[in-house]
């Protein structure tokens, strides 16, 4: 399978380069600017991509990378950060800009060279995105100037001979008018990529993979419901059979009769299914802890004991399977990268762990993909397309200290929530919509009587793969009706606002 190295320096956008990539039916993985030059041959690159990030390559702290990197004959694009690094490495001179003319930032009007194989195709100008104060005094040598704006004259860069491209702007986010078409331009006429990443072919692969890494060793799946893990299980089951067992933990912190509905859905499926209730030690453990990374690592941990509790009752389980995803892995950090939020199943997890391995089948792939890959293991539409859940549940959507009183509360304003959503027909349209309850209180009057209780918000947001996320604009009319609703079925909450912030700057999930 041909392969495309995303060197990531730090910049916000760095998994968005992946998901384009992957668009295109060419398969990548991100690896900090760390890895080792050996680790880059073994990794044997069709391509290499050098992201965008923060700071400046002049700066002796900077991220560099090895200069023999330029050295293996592999095509190389650098983007932002990644454009001033390849001139920077191979003798060009970046500053800081000496005047505003030279900083751009924001829709700025290109102009490009057609003749350059990155913009074939393209109209002579058109919109891309710029973020940069930072400014390529000069380039190096045998490097040719191929896009330009009004205020900036070296805008793209490129050295033909050894494929080496440079761009000062974005192509990977949506505001690059034609950045799709610039990316894939560098993997088929640049790389040769011939496109052999799909689905089905993943799916046999993995199957494969499964197969000789399990052996007739047992697994034990942590089955959430949720479409990742339900992916997970069709995938192991079809790899190793009745070598596999489905443990749902029902933590306590589901939604509104969501555990009977899970054991319902799978207790019919040719699969060893466990349910376990483990609502009063999972509060137990959670009493008067409010720091939302102490939640999820408790949680997380308390997850892998009752597991290895199974595993004892079912005798010689080698193998912990997850529906850990790359969303996931990235957020709960990787190499130099910042931990956003430890997920249970991930960051969250003990540092022992008394299982002899752990199986990631989907470690690898961003939820739309996931998705596809449940089209190819012949799952039902409506569980691919769920409502994702996260594995602490509740647990981070309650503000604060957790309590069954608080849980039952937001049960019930998150299921009239769900419940209006969907008599609107909008349940389709946003791809994650669910209620938090603050840990805020505030006067309000009811019954010409004074109220001091809680204010819960509303969360929706559509995504394609929750590396961003904008906020849905729900029609007034049904809001209305779901804060009616709450304030008059739900005792305790007086207040329903709503959460109108995008990702970044903020997360999907409050905690």
């Amino acid at each position: 399978m041909q392969k495309i190295l995303i060197i990531d320096f730090g910049g916000q956008y760095n998994q968005l380069i992946a998901r384009r990539v992957r668009e295109n039916s060419v398969y990548c993985e991100v690896h900090p600017y760390t890895m080792a030059l050996e680790e880059i041959r073994a990794y044997d690159p069709l391509g290499i991509i050098f992201t965008g990030g923060p700071q400046s390559v002049y700066d002796p702290k900077s991220p560099q990378v090895d200069p023999g990197i330029f050295k293996l004959g592999v095509p190389i694009l650098g983007i932002c950060y990644g454009c001033q690094l390849i001139a920077w490495s191979l003798g060009g001179r970046v500053t800081a800009a000496q005047n505003d003319s030279a900083r751009e930032y924001g829709k700025t009007l290109t102009h490009f060279d057609r003749s350059c194989p990155l913009f074939q195709g393209l109209p002579e100008q058109s919109v891309t995105w710029m973020s940069h104060g930072d400014y390529m005094a000069e380039v190096p040598a045998g490097f040719a100037l191929t896009a330009r704006s009004d205020m900036c004259p070296n805008v793209a860069i490129s050295d033909e001979t050894r494929r080496f491209y440079g761009v000062q702007f974005h192509p990977e986010v949506e505001h690059t008018e034609y950045g799709r078409q610039i990316l894939r331009n560098f993997l088929y006429a640049v790389c040769g990529a011939s496109g052999d990443w799909t689905m089905a072919d993943y799916k046999e692969q993995s199957i494969t993979s499964i197969r000789e890494r399990v052996g007739s060793g047992k697994v034990l799946l942590a089955l959430s419901g949720g479409v990742d893990s339900s992916v997970a299980a069709a995938l192991l089951s079809e790899a190793v059979g009745n070598q596999l067992t489905c443990v749902f933990v029902d933590h306590g912190l589901m939604r509104l009769n969501e555990g009977d509905e899970i054991e319902a859905a799978f207790s019919g499926r040719e699969l060893n299914f466990v349910r376990v209730n483990a609502e009063e030690r999972f509060l137990r453990r959670l009493s008067g802890v409010t720091e939302p990374e102490e939640k999820r690592k408790i949680i997380g941990e308390e997850f892998i004991r009752v597991f290895e509790e199974e595993a004892g009752k079912i005798g010689a389980v080698d193998y912990l399977a997850q529906g850990t995803i790359y969303p996931d892995v990235i957020e709960s950090g990787k190499g130099d990268a910042a931990v956003i939020k430890s997920h249970h199943n991930v960051g969250g997890l003990p540092d022992y762990v008394n299982f002899k391995e752990i199986i990631e089948p989907l470690r690898m792939l961003f939820k739309d993909e996931v998705r596809q890959l449940g089209r190819e293991l012949g799952l039902p539409e409506t569980l691919i397309s769920r409502q994702p859940f996260p594995g602490p549940g509740l647990g981070i959507r309650v503000i604060g200290e957790l309590s069954k009183e608080k849980l039952d509360r937001l049960r019930l304003a998150d299921f009239i929530f769900r419940d209006e959503a969907e008599k609107a027909g909008l349940g389709q349209q946003m791809n994650q919509y669910f209620a938090a309850l603050t840990n805020m209180r505030s006067v309000g009057v009811m019954g010409d009587g004074r109220t001091y209780d809680y204010a819960v918000v509303l969360r929706s947001v559509q995504t394609s793969d929750f590396m961003t996320a904008d906020w849905y604009r729900i029609p007034y009319e049904v809001l209305d009706r779901v804060s009616t609703r709450i304030v008059n079925e739900v005792r305790g909450i007086n207040r329903v606002f709503y959460d109108i912030t995008s990702k970044p700057p903020a997360t999907v999930e409050y905690e």
